[in-house]
């Protein structure tokens, strides 16, 4: 790594053209601006694309010609981001407004960390008024050691294990190693599994320094009511589980508990437990029975070729 890393700020959009424009001018407004900008568009219908196109030229703009979600979005825009020789990669979802000095704070923390660079530094993720917004929140690492803890508070960070979409920074070169974001979960848990695979053997910090809003409709948690989009929680959740790459068989039965847990509390707190138990049957068929299509063949279908050796 150099010590001025290139670095590719990878946004992805769907239909949401004004808060996408405020997202880039919050990005091109850091104190330390990334080196590039992509813009995946997964089909909007809004014109997005032409938004981005009139204001802000500099933009690599990526415009697939269907929906893949996030998960596939995220994997386009990381594979466009390697091609372009990114050193490090700043991924946020397109309703997310970074602070000035936001990516500043994540290269700092980097810096500061003592041995090996984390795999992956997150910023701390607040509401609209300025709560911190439990969707976004970074699950600790379990069972850190005490020197894995000093290390990450030398860099006024905590360690983590998993985190989201909603910015973190990424190591290009480990991400190289371990493979793209999983393209075909579609929706949901695409994060988690990547980044739990990117960190198996490797630190992930939280630094509270780099702070950025995410203007979600509403303050809620992942277990809020999501109606029939249940299925892909359950269904990529049981794909994740199932895999060996980004949990230790401890971890698997840990987070599978804790999954539980969640998918019930998700049922009783629903308005309609008709439509999240029919997701629910219908999650589990398909999680059991199916597997992921590799990310290269989904990502082909949407005109994206993965760069050599970071294809799943």
């Amino acid at each position: 790594m150099t010590e001025s890393p290139r670095i590719t700020a990878v946004v992805v959009t769907y239909n949401r053209r004004d808060l996408l424009l405020e997202a880039l001018a919050a990005t091109a407004a850091q104190r330390r601006a990334p080196d590039a900008v992509i813009v995946v568009d997964n089909a909007s219908t809004d014109d997005s694309a032409a938004a981005v196109r009139a204001k802000f030229p500099a933009v690599e703009l990526a415009e697939l010609p269907h929906n893949t979600g996030g998960a596939g979005g995220f994997a386009a825009g990381m594979a466009l981001a390697l091609d372009g020789g990114a050193d490090l990669v700043w991924l946020m979802d397109d309703d997310t407004v970074p602070e000035p000095g936001a990516l500043a704070a994540l290269l700092e923390a980097r810096a500061s960390h003592p041995g090996p660079p984390p795999a992956l530094v997150a910023s701390r993720v607040v509401w609209t008024d300025g709560r911190p917004h439990p969707m976004n929140t970074p699950r600790p690492k379990p069972f850190a050691t005490r020197a894995e803890r000093a290390a990450a508070a030398a860099a006024g960070c905590q360690p983590i294990r998993s985190a989201s979409f909603v910015s973190v920074l990424v190591d290009a070169a480990q991400t190289r190693r371990r493979g793209l974001p999983q393209a075909d979960y579609f929706l949901w848990n695409d994060d988690f599994e990547f980044t739990t695979r990117l960190l198996r053997g490797h630190a992930g910090l939280l630094c509270p320094a780099s702070v950025v809003v995410h203007k979600t409709k509403t303050f809620g948690s992942t277990d809020a009511d999501p109606g029939p989009r249940f299925f892909y929680e359950v269904r990529n959740k049981i794909w994740m589980l199932r895999s060996r790459a980004p949990l230790a068989p401890g971890e698997r039965i840990l987070y599978g508990g804790s999954t539980l847990r969640r998918w019930a509390r998700t049922i009783a707190r629903s308005r309609d437990r008709g439509v999240l138990g029919r997701s629910l049957v219908k999650g589990i068929a398909a999680g059991v029975r199916t597997r992921p299509r590799p990310t290269g063949e989904v990502l082909a279908a949407a005109g994206v070729k993965p760069p050599s050796q970071a294809g799943r």
